[in-house]
């Protein structure tokens, strides 16, 4: 569905997107992983026609970006990172005027948006600035859906909006990814790498792997450990300077961690820590997570 090949982009002095190359395949969700400043919303801009690329190619269903423009705007849905509707129209005018855009009804697709709009429809009377993050986020869906598109593209859906509002539309996602169009997401949340088909892992407008997520963590090099303290701080000072230790980062309750030192067991990392005086010590291995996985490819590329 998806071909980009070598696309290059530059602002100035700043590399936004280096040598970027991948597919997608119909009906899959992808994901572009990555944190702020990664590409991921530039590469969308050019995907979706907004702006130019200085340098490679990409076609959409066959549709070349450039040549093929106005078929691929016509063909794709881009609900953008920020909230960009009409404000000061209600969330039905907004809808309504969406859907007149692509020549069609709100009643034509309504079975293709029935479970997001449905959410939202009891205030279609109300301001868009009015609505809560997560309305905005599902109005912003629903206008992207209305015409019923070949690839709907997410940037950072879910940034700002509560935890539900974050389950729920990835719930309808999927049942998006069912109706056959191809999803494609970028997002910071290393957590909803794993609710995607494949990702693509960026950083400073690179690629740095590309795979399924269960596939990317079963390539990670090394065992993982986890390791909690009463003093998370110094627990974290002392283990970045302890010599058997490659690196630690700190993740929720927790610092992960690997070692340079395959002979080093977790007792004598306890009794090590124990003597640097560290209390309620609770240390064991665990799985990579995708996170684990980005600052590893991270540091690899220093």
């Amino acid at each position: 569905m998806i071909e980009v090949k070598n696309i290059s982009k530059k602002y100035k002095s700043v590399q936004a997107l280096q040598d970027i190359s991948f597919s997608v395949e119909k009906g899959e969700i992808f994901g572009l992983i990555g944190p702020d400043g990664a590409g991921k919303t530039t590469l969308f801009r050019i995907l979706t026609t907004l702006i130019l690329a200085d340098s490679g190619t990409a076609t959409l269903n066959g549709w070349d970006i450039i040549k093929d423009y106005q078929k691929i705007r016509n063909n794709v849905g881009y609900m953008p990172g920020r909230f960009s509707l009409y404000q000061t129209m209600t969330v039905e005018e907004n809808l309504d005027f969406f859907a007149t855009l692509f020549h069609t009804t709100i009643a034509e697709n309504y079975d293709l948006i029935k479970d997001i709009y449905s959410q939202i429809e009891p205030f279609k009377n109300r301001m868009a600035g009015k609505l809560s993050g997560g309305m905005k986020q599902k109005l912003a869906l629903s206008c992207a859906l209305i015409h019923r598109p070949l690839v709907l593209f997410l940037d950072e859906p879910t940034t700002g909006i509560d935890p539900v509002s974050r389950k729920e539309l990835w719930a309808m996602l999927r049942k998006l990814k069912n109706e056959g169009i191809t999803i494609v997401v970028s997002t910071p949340y290393m957590d909803e790498a794993m609710l995607c088909d494949r990702i693509a892992l960026m950083q400073k407008g690179t690629i740095m792997t590309i795979d399924t997520p269960q596939g990317i963590i079963d390539k990670f090099p090394q065992k993982v450990f986890a390791a909690k303290a009463d003093n998370m701080s110094r627990l974290l000072d002392d283990l970045r300077g302890y010599e058997n230790v490659k690196s630690c980062y700190t993740f929720g309750e927790f610092h992960h961690f690997t070692i340079n030192n395959e002979q080093l067991t977790i007792n004598n990392l306890k009794r090590f820590l124990i003597e640097k005086g560290h209390t309620n010590l609770e240390i064991k291995e665990i799985e990579a997570t995708i996170e684990d996985c980005f600052m590893n490819l991270t540091d690899s590329q220093k």
